[in-house]
Order: C-alpha cells, then sequence, then structure tokens
C-alpha cells in the first residue's frame, strides 16, 4: 500500500542508496527524493530508479535550475521536488513526463505553480504555516489540489494537518540523517507509516 509521503533523505551516499531505499519501500514508502546537495545525487538516483522502476517513484529534491531537471531525467528519476517556487522549472519537468511539487508558502505562489502544471504544492516550511495557515489556504485552492506539508510535520502531528486539508507530507530528519543505520531507518520508517496510517483512520 501507497502512503502520500515523500522521503527526503539529504546526505544520502550512493553506497547507502539501494539499503535505505529498500527498508523504505518494503515500510509503504514509495515516493522517494536525493536532495541534489547530497554527495553523488545522480549516482544514487540513477541507481535508485534502476532497482524500483515500476516499484517507487525516485527523483530529486532541491532542484533550482532547469538544467538539473534534464540531469534527472537522464539519471531515470521522475519526480522534481523544490524549495520554490520557480515557474520554469515546473514546466520543464511536466514536458519531461515527470512528477513537480514545487514549495509554496503563500497563496500567489500556489496558483502560480498550479497554472505552470505542477501535481502538489510543497508547502515549506510547514512549522511557519501552521495547520492554522494551511486551513485559509486551501480555502481558495481547487479542491483536488495535493498539499504536502513539509519540515514541521510529522508523526506527532500528521491528524492536525490532514484535519485542515494536508493530503501528505515530506519527511526529512526524522527519517533519515547522514549517520544512521539502515536498521535504525527501517525502525523510523515503520514508525512513521504507522503514525501516517493511524492518523489517516482517524481523519475519515
Amino acid at each position: 500500500m501507497s502512503r502520500n509521503i515523500i522521503a527526503i533523505l539529504r546526505g544520502l551516499t550512493p553506497d547507502e542508496a539501494l539499503p535505505i531505499t529498500d527498508v523504505l519501500v518494503d515500510a509503504g514508502i514509495d515516493k522517494i527524493e536525493v536532495p541534489l546537495n547530497s554527495p553523488d545525487p545522480l549516482t544514487s538516483i540513477a541507481a535508485m530508479a534502476k532497482a524500483y522502476e515500476g516499484k517507487a517513484e525516485i527523483g530529486a529534491g532541491t532542484v533550482l535550475e532547469t538544467e538539473q531537471v534534464h540531469q534527472v531525467k537522464a539519471a531515470g528519476g521522475s519526480l522534481i521536488v523544490s524549495p520554490d517556487c520557480n515557474p520554469d522549472v515546473i514546466r520543464i519537468t511536466k514536458a519531461e513526463g515527470m512528477s513537480s511539487f514545487p514549495g509554496v508558502m503563500t497563496p500567489t505562489e500556489c496558483f502560480s505553480a498550479l497554472r505552470s502544471g505542477a501535481d502538489g504544492l510543497k508547502f515549506f516550511p510547514a512549522s511557519l504555516i501552521g495547520p492554522e495557515g494551511l486551513k485559509a489556504v486551501r480555502a481558495v485552492l481547487p479542491k483536488e489540489t495535493k498539499t504536502y506539508a513539509v519540515g514541521g510535520a510529522g508523526p506527532n502531528n500528521f491528524g492536525d494537518w490532514l484535519r485542515v486539508g494536508a493530503t501528505g507530507f515530506g519527511i526529512g530528519t526524522a527519517l533519515y540523517q547522514p549517520g544512521f543505520t539502515v536498521e535504525e531507518v527501517k525502525i523510523r520508517a515503520n514508525t512513521i507509516v504507522a503514525a501516517y496510517d493511524a492518523a489517516v483512520a482517524a481523519n475519515e
């Protein structure tokens, strides 16, 4: 079963890529981004995309330039996540047939992203926006808009975000940090998925 969780593996190294991906997918997290400020990220993305073709959506985070979109596509990635809303990056991502999740905070950025073809909106940093902020913005967005809370959303408050219209989450340091063992990531992934499933069930 797939969850609306994007794993953010900032700092992942190529030798960790497949073991970490294994435990994430086993736990039920099959949307995974390697931020481009990680060590040799395109090597990791290429290995992950090849090994999990048809099983997981693999791509890059911290994508700021259109040329980076082409590089991720060439490596086999299919997911582009950014901390900002750059219409050019969004349009190129969609032209390449990839999924686009730009970072937004204001209604202006939200609608700019949607008009450019974004598949969903990454509310970042969620800790600054808060559930009440998302609730206010959500009131004016198209009902079908996918909204991901990233940076301040996690197992302790999934329910708060779901109740105001969040449809998914991006999870970074609560799931993976450089130095974590594969077993530690496995435990964290299972804990996060259990909390997500419980929050979704309670919100239905």
